[in-house]
C-alpha cells in the first residue's frame, strides 16, 4: 500500500491534474512540498499562491522559465486578473511543458469556489491531453449536508448527475456517483490517463469511516487502482488507501 501522497497519486513524474472540490489546491501544494522538483500551474483561474512556491513566474513563455530555473517548486501562471487571482494557461501550453528533464507538472484543471463537492460545467474541466493522472476530489464532510450552494458548487449539475433534487441530503453513494460519472469526475479524461479519486477532510474516525464507505461505492462503479483518503492540512496527510 502506498504510504506517501506522491506514491498514492503516482505524481512523481508526468502531468497530474486535480479536479472536483474540497482540496484541489491543498493537493497541489502538498505534492509540491514532497517532491524534489515540481511545476505548479493551472488551466483555470487560481488564487495567489506565491507563498507556497519557492518561485512564482508570471509569464507568457513558461518554457523559457522552466529551462532556466534552479528554484523549486516553481509556480507558473500567464497573467494576473485583478488582485485576487491569476489566469490559467491553455491546456495545449501544458502539453508543451512536458519533457523538461522529467519535472512533475501539477495542474489545477477546474474551479469550485471552496465548496466541498461539484460537477463540472460544459467548458470544464480544462484537461491537457498530456495528463497522466487525473485526481477527482471531494470532501468527506459533504455527506449528510443538503444539496445547495452553501457546500456544493453548481448544485443543479450535481443534482442531475446523482439523480437528486436540490435540498436533498447527500449520501456516500451520491458522492461516489459524482466522482465516477462521465458528467462528473470522469468528464473529458484523456485516453490513457489513470484516474485516482481522492477523499479529503477525513479528520476524525467517523469521517474516515464515511470515506471508506464512499470508497467502496466508488470501486463498485469504476475499476480504479485505489481511492486515497486524506487530511491534507496535516503533515501525515494519508489516512487510508482503499
Amino acid at each position: 500500500m502506498p504510504t506517501s501522497l506522491v506514491d498514492a497519486l503516482e505524481a512523481d513524474s508526468g502531468v497530474t491534474c486535480v479536479v472536483g472540490a474540497g482540496g484541489k489546491k491543498s493537493t497541489l501544494y502538498a505534492l509540491a512540498d514532497r517532491l524534489e522538483r515540481a511545476i505548479v500551474t493551472a488551466t483555470v483561474r487560481i488564487p495567489p499562491f506565491a507563498d507556497r512556491m519557492a518561485k512564482l513566474a508570471v509569464t507568457k513563455r513558461p518554457d523559457d522559465v522552466v529551462r532556466s530555473t534552479e528554484t523549486w517548486p516553481l509556480g507558473l501562471v500567464p497573467a494576473r486578473e485583478g488582485d485576487d487571482r491569476y489566469l490559467g494557461y491553455e491546456p495545449a501550453t501544458i502539453d508543451e511543458l512536458t519533457g523538461h528533464g522529467g519535472v512533475p507538472i501539477l495542474v489545477k484543471a477546474d474551479g469550485a469556489r471552496t465548496r466541498w463537492l461539484k460537477a463540472p460545467a460544459e467548458n470544464e474541466p480544462q484537461l491537457p491531453s498530456s495528463a497522466d493522472i487525473v485526481v477527482p476530489i471531494a470532501s468527506v464532510r459533504i455527506v449528510g449536508k443538503r444539496l445547495g450552494e452553501e457546500h456544493v458548487h453548481r448544485p443543479e449539475r450535481v443534482a442531475a448527475v446523482a439523480d437528486l433534487e436540490v435540498g436533498d441530503r447527500i449520501s456516500p453513494a451520491d458522492v461516489a456517483t459524482v466522482l465516477t460519472s462521465e458528467a462528473g469526475g470522469y468528464k473529458d479524461v484523456p485516453d490513457g490517463a489513470t484516474v485516482v479519486p481522492l477523499l479529503n477532510m477525513a479528520d476524525t474516525p467517523e469521517l474516515e469511516a464515511t470515506a471508506r464507505e464512499i470508497a467502496t461505492e466508488i470501486r463498485e462503479r469504476r475499476d480504479v487502482p485505489r481511492v486515497v483518503v486524506t487530511r491534507l492540512l496535516e503533515e501525515e496527510s494519508i489516512v487510508a488507501v482503499v
